[in-house]
Parts: structure tokens; C-alpha cells; sequence
């Protein structure tokens, strides 16, 4: 991660980018108890004798002494209360009442037996696969050890990779038929009970869609047109009961609605937990479905009050792997007028007639309360005409539009529409498309 010996160098530049930005941060504790001890590659750790005592530190939730802003690299051991007071110590401002750095309690550790097989007493192919009392454990300790340094801190877990860690920590042996997140959440606020403060902050999970049409996974770049179909109802697995994928997990299970069931969970075992995915994709980053699909993915987060959420490339920046339509997506929301134009800061309803083809999302602004933007997308390869009908207390005249479309992959003005009935008007929508309406009076 660096040539540089600095303490926190793997990560610092990054942070100060971020925070340069006024962008929040999601900074990784370990917890599986080891962290590398070299920087050197060679292949299978297993090809040095001793590998565990050579080629790694242990890692300890707490240090137990006082805490160092230059760790001792000579004692064997990484503390992660200590990292946590360095990073505290560095950025104080970011852990104020606009918390800018959050913290995960590691990294889909219901992949640790294959990812981490060598932490995991594996010899030839898989490690142990971890259980429902071990991350509980884990997620205790590091979490202790993370709020007894900023008891304020916002701390993230338990981060399963996807469905099945999701619903069973990918067959984890004590399961016992047992919901994982119904367990781990009553488990969580049991632990809060003994401790008498919040442990866990944001229940954290990554969602990679498992969709597939014409042999391909909808998360790849082909743009076939059932691989697009697909993933443009994709998203639709987050909230709606009538829309079963096309998956494995659809086959089985009938209607995810994601973010509806997890919420659910939260209600029923831990109120009061925030919901945040971490990791999604939803592929097709250089066509309009991939930038149509990253809209109505956030305008269901944002609906659905998700709390965090980031997109996770699925190639390296330095390949030069387009993403131009994903950020499309975004700036419909974030920048469709080329000048930081964007959504309001308070998300009001809207209702489409017909959700198989079409979406809308809509705003209003507290800073700007003669404003309305709406968010409508076409999912279909033919233009929709909508009939729009607005209730306000404003009368609003003209409408600004702006849109994303295969002709180009930033938002596009597209003209003024002018409301000749009060609070109503007739749009159509292009094939393939995500338009912005910002009304005004």
C-alpha cells in the first residue's frame, strides 16, 4: 500500500484527500487478528516456514498501556485502539459533530475461509469458516476497543459480502436454521444492554446484484438486450415485493426487497440502527442501463433512507475502465446543469402508475422553497409520455429539463416546459433515460 515506512501512510492519504473534499471515509479495523508484517509478494505465504510468526503481526483490539503516535514495529504486535487514537489524534475535526471518518469492523469475514485461508488454519484450499458466536466476539471487542477511545464513533458491521452471508454467514455451523441478522442484531443490542452504550451504529452489508440473462451477470459490461433488461429492473430487488429476479436467490427465496427486510429486521431486533451498503454495482458503466440503473439505485437509497452507501468499481481506475454513464447517474442528482445543480436536501413523495417501466423521484429544498426537482426515469427503448401532476402549496410555472440519455453520458439541457394547468403538465420521457425537472414559480 506504501513504500513508506510512516506510521498510517496506507491509509492517511487517502483520508486527508477525502476530508479535503468533504467527503466521509470508511476506514477498516481488522479483526481477524493478524495484519501483514512485510511488504514483500512471493506468492502462497505458506512457502515460509512458520509463516504466522514471520510474515504477520498479531492484532489486538486493545493495548492495554498507553497509546504511542509511532507504534513500536519491533514488539510483534498491532493495536487497533491505538491506530484508532492516531487516527483521532491526526484528524480531530472529522470525529466533531460532522463526523467525517466512520469505522467497518473488517471486511466480508463470511468470505475469511477462502480470502484469508491462511488466517484460518487453512492448509490445502479453504480455511475454517467463521461462526455466528464468533463475530458477535469479534464484533464486541473491536467495537469496545473503537468507542472507548471516541465513544462518539460510528461503527459499521457486521459487512457480509452478499446474500448468503446475509441470511446464513455462508453456512456458518452454528447457525442452527437461525436468521444471521436477526441473531446478530438481538445479539447487538443484548450487548448494549450489558454495556450501556451502542456497540454497532450502521448494520453494513455489500450487494453485488446476482441477476443473469443471455449468460452473463448483470454486474459485467455486456449490453445485450436481455443483460440490459435485467439490469435495468435490477434495482427493483431493494424495495419492491411484486418484482422477482432472475437469480438464484429470487428462485428461491421469491421477492428480496432488500432494503425493506433488513429495515424490517432493524425494527424488530434493534431500533434505532442505521442501514448502510457499502459495496454495490450494478455493471454496465459505459451505457446509458448503467448510468439508468446507478439513478434509480440512489433515488431508492435515498427514498428508502438508507444512511451510507458506495459504489465499488469494478476495475481498476489505472486500466482506464470506463465509468462514464455510472457517474451519469450521479449527476443527475449531484451536478445536471454543469454547475453543481442538484436534488434537494429533503426527499418528499412520488408515485409512478407503472414501476416496471418507469420511476420518479422527488425533492424540495428548505434553503430554496420556490424550487421542486423530480427525477423520472424511462427504463424502456421507447419514448413514455408521462402525465405529471404535482401537489403544493406553490403554483409553479416552468420546468427546466435535463437529460441522460445514450447520446451522451452527462446530463444534457433539454429545453423549458411551461405548466398551462396549474401544478400539472404531460412530459415525454425518451427510451433509455434519466431526465431532471427542476420546477420553479
Amino acid at each position: 500500500m506504501s513504500a513508506s515506512n510512516t506510521p498510517g501512510i496506507g491509509i492517511t492519504p487517502t483520508i486527508t484527500k477525502a476530508l479535503a473534499n468533504n467527503a466521509a471515509i470508511l476506514v477498516t479495523i481488522p479483526t481477524i487478528g493478524y495484519v501483514a508484517a512485510d511488504k514483500n509478494g512471493g506468492g502462497d505465504v505458506n512457502q515460509t516456514s512458520n509463516y504466522l510468526q514471520t510474515r504477520f503481526k498479531v492484532s489486538k483490539p486493545k493495548k492495554g498501556a498507553e497509546f504511542a503516535l509511532s507504534p513500536d514495529v519491533n514488539d510483534g504486535f498491532v493495536y487497533q485502539d491505538e491506530w484508532v487514537n492516531f487516527l483521532k489524534d491526526k484528524y480531530p475535526a472529522a470525529f466533531s459533530s460532522d463526523q467525517k471518518i466512520f469505522f467497518s469492523l473488517d471486511n466480508e469475514p463470511d468470505l475469511w475461509f477462502h480470502t484469508h485461508a491462511r488466517l484460518r488454519g487453512g492448509t490445502n484450499g479453504n480455511g475454517n469458516p467463521i461462526t455466528y458466536a464468533e463475530i458477535v466476539q469479534l464484533n464486541t471487542d473491536y467495537a469496545t476497543a473503537i468507542k472507548d477511545v471516541i465513544p462518539s464513533a460510528l461503527v459499521f458491521g457486521p459487512v457480509n459480502y452478499g446474500w448468503a452471508g446475509i441470511q446464513g454467514l455462508q453456512d456458518a455451523s452454528d447457525a442452527q436454521g437461525r436468521d444471521f441478522m436477526d441473531f446478530y442484531l438481538a445479539q447487538m443490542k443484548a450487548k448494549e444492554i450489558a454495556t450501556g452504550h451502542r456497540l454497532l451504529d450502521v448494520l453494513d452489508v455489500h450487494w453485488y446484484p446476482e441477476d443473469f440473462a443471455n449468460g452473463h451477470r448483470i454486474i459485467d459490461t455486456d449490453t445485450s438486450a436481455p443483460v440490459v433488461e435485467a439490469r435495468l429492473n435490477a434495482p427493483r430487488s431493494l424495495w419492491d415485493s411484486s418484482f422477482i429476479e432472475p437469480s438464484w436467490i429470487g428462485n428461491n427465496i421469491g421477492s428480496v426487497q432488500l432494503l425493506r427486510r433488513l429495515q424490517g429486521k432493524i425494527d424488530a431486533q434493534y431500533p434505532g440502527t442505521k442501514l448502510a451498503i457499502t459495496e454495490y454495482n450494478y455493471g454496465g458503466n459505459q451505457h446509458i442501463s448503467g448510468g439508468i440503473a446507478q439513478a434509480d439505485v440512489l433515488g431508492i437509497f435515498g427514498r428508502e433512507g438508507l444512511f451510507a452507501a458506495n459504489l465499488w468499481r469494478m476495475s481498476d481506475e489505472e486500466h482506464n475502465f470506463d465509468h462514464s454513464f455510472t457517474w451519469g447517474g450521479f449527476e443527475v442528482y449531484r451536478n445536471f446543469d454543469g454547475q453543481g445543480g442538484a436534488f434537494g436536501d429533503t426527499s418528499i413523495q412520488a408515485t409512478s402508475s407503472d414501476t416496471t417501466k418507469t420511476s420518479v423521484y422527488a425533492s424540495v429544498d428548505a434553503s430554496t422553497p420556490n424550487r421542486m426537482v423530480v427525477v423520472v426515469i424511462n427504463r424502456t427503448a421507447t419514448a413514455q409520455t408521462a402525465s405529471l401532476r404535482i401537489w403544493h402549496t406553490l403554483s409553479f410555472s416552468t420546468a427546466k429539463v435535463y437529460t441522460l440519455t445514450s447520446a451522451n453520458s452527462k446530463p444534457q439541457a433539454a429545453g423549458t416546459l411551461t405548466l398551462s394547468q396549474k401544478n400539472a403538465l404531460q412530459y415525454t420521457m425518451p427510451a433509455y433515460s434519466v431526465s431532471t425537472l427542476v420546477f420553479t414559480n
